[in-house]
């Protein structure tokens, strides 16, 4: 298995939002729009990635960094490539670019009811830290997120390519 990381740069908004409506499509949360990536990629501080299997694309993810703490904003992987170590990957990878640009943590909020991305951050190091009520709607419905943390200096070594 070939995994390699490529950097995204707003001129990859349309590979970037095709992505992530397929990563995302079951879940029925709304897919980002091609002008939503070409924003959050030409902003100063956001660092996007895609992994690539086989030459093809199997995951992406975004973070931004502020001073010295880093957000992921969104972090997906192809349904047909779960449970390989695509987000374990892409998790390392943007660790590691978001400590290089200065974050000593990293923030997430994720869904309470994503059990298979709990197990992913938890695995990772994340931990609880703050709980949200409602931040998610999805179905008319409004669920949790909890917002996690992990500290960037215990980062993982990176795994070989």
């Amino acid at each position: 298995m070939t995994l390699v990381v490529h950097t995204l740069g707003p001129a990859d908004d349309a590979l970037a939002a095709g992505l992530h409506a397929l990563c995302f499509k079951e879940s029925g949360e709304r897919a980002w729009s091609a002008d939503e990536f070409r924003q959050l990629l030409g902003t100063p501080g956001c660092l996007g990635m895609v992994a690539v299997l086989e030459q093809r694309p199997a995951g992406l993810a975004l973070a931004r960094v502020a001073a010295d703490e880093a957000e992921v904003l969104t972090l997906g992987v192809v349904p047909s490539l779960r449970r390989q170590g695509i987000g374990d990957f892409l998790l390392a990878r943007l660790g590691h670019a978001c400590r290089q640009c200065g974050a000593r943590c990293l923030f997430l909020e994720v869904a309470e009811d994503n059990f298979p991305a709990r197990r992913l951050y938890g695995s990772n190091g994340f931990v609880v830290v703050a709980r949200r009520d409602g931040y998610y709607a999805r179905g008319g419905c409004r669920g949790a997120a909890l917002v996690l943390r992990r500290e960037l200096a215990r980062d993982k070594p990176m795994r070989a390519e």
